[in-house]
């Protein structure tokens, strides 16, 4: 069996928040923010995490022409639910009404999407489901200081999905399907970039903890990046026998306009090869990655035959890329 993207899906908040507006909360500027990261603004959710997902969920199941009872898996790749229980996943369901679902989250933050895709590529080649929506959801205006410069300018809101359906193996995976992957993760070097949750708090420790803040090594998380993603692309392009001049685009995950020009210099590829959206959105975690698939999808930009590399980071640290062929 092959799994194969039938549709895809996303949603922004209307809310939108520029750097100017953050300007009047932190010593930054305009221009300051953008040439540092390439951000222009970013969209804020005021219903949360939950609410972006369902709303990205069903953009893709329409766009997959997928009934929600013909739905046997969902997967939410988040690190920020609205709630610890119930995850995320089984409240998209109750919205889509997609009864036969089995559903859980998976929290490998920017990375999240990523693999939950890889996670429900396996499942559906197995043959233990036929159809899955995989989702990345986020909101990252929760966890940020406000107060802090060197996190609040990076970070918006938004959710993306994608509707996957197992395929005869016949129709190999350069029939639409997502292919080779790796994934890597070092837990080393979590404190890197770190979010602390709700802390021991019981009557019998005396002293009340609260969650925390965010935290980031920008520059750390900088290094790692440039090395690692580039280094994970390579990796995988040689699983798969496929050279980059092959590839149509490079779909990474939208964190810092440097990172990703750093990568398209590496892999001496034209930069056009590597779309970006984190000008208008900044850096959305999880649903980075499907919120521009979801773009691209709808500008009628791919066909079927394209090959696409889909790579991320994020917190754990974690990694990975995949290839998928359109």
């Amino acid at each position: 069996m092959a799994a194969r993207i039938i549709g895809t899906g996303s949603y922004v908040p209307d809310r939108i928040i520029t750097n100017d507006d953050l300007a009047e909360m932190v010593e930054t500027s305009d221009a300051w923010i953008v040439e540092r990261t390439g951000i222009h603004s970013r969209r804020i959710t005021e219903t949360g995490t939950t609410d972006m997902a369902v709303r990205a969920a069903r953009n893709a199941m329409e766009n997959a022409g997928l009934p929600p009872e013909e739905l046997e898996l969902i997967i939410v790749g988040t690190s920020t639910g609205d709630c610890l229980f119930p995850n995320t996943a089984c409240e998209v369901q109750a919205a889509l009404g997609a009864e036969k679902a089995v559903c859980f989250d998976l929290s490998a933050a920017c990375s999240g999407f990523l693999f939950s895709l890889n996670t429900a590529k396996v499942y559906l080649e197995s043959g233990a489901y036929r159809t899955a929506l995989v989702v990345g959801a986020d909101t990252l205006s929760k966890t940020v200081d406000w107060s802090d410069r060197s996190t609040c300018i990076l970070f918006g809101d938004g959710a993306g999905a994608a509707v996957l359906e197992s395929s005869a193996a016949e129709q190999s995976l350069w029939n639409r399907g997502v292919g080779d992957f790796i994934m890597g993760s070092d837990g080393s070097r979590g404190e890197c970039l770190a979010c602390r949750s709700t802390e021991l708090c019981s009557p019998f420790l005396g002293e009340k903890k609260t969650s925390g803040f965010m935290t980031m090594n920008g520059q750390e998380v900088f290094r790692f990046a440039v090395k690692t993603v580039p280094r994970s692309i390579e990796e995988v392009l040689k699983k798969a026998g496929v050279t980059p001049d092959e590839i149509k685009y490079f779909i990474l995950h939208q964190a810092n306009e440097r990172i990703i020009a750093s990568v398209a210099k590496r892999m001496k590829q034209d930069s056009a090869k590597f779309p970006m959206n984190l000008a208008q959105y900044g850096n959305t975690s999880g649903a980075s990655i499907p919120v521009l698939l979801d773009e691209i999808n709808r500008k009628g930009l791919l066909k079927q035959g394209d090959k696409l590399i889909i790579s991320g980071f994020g917190a754990g640290l974690t990694w990975g890329a995949t290839l998928v062929v359109w």
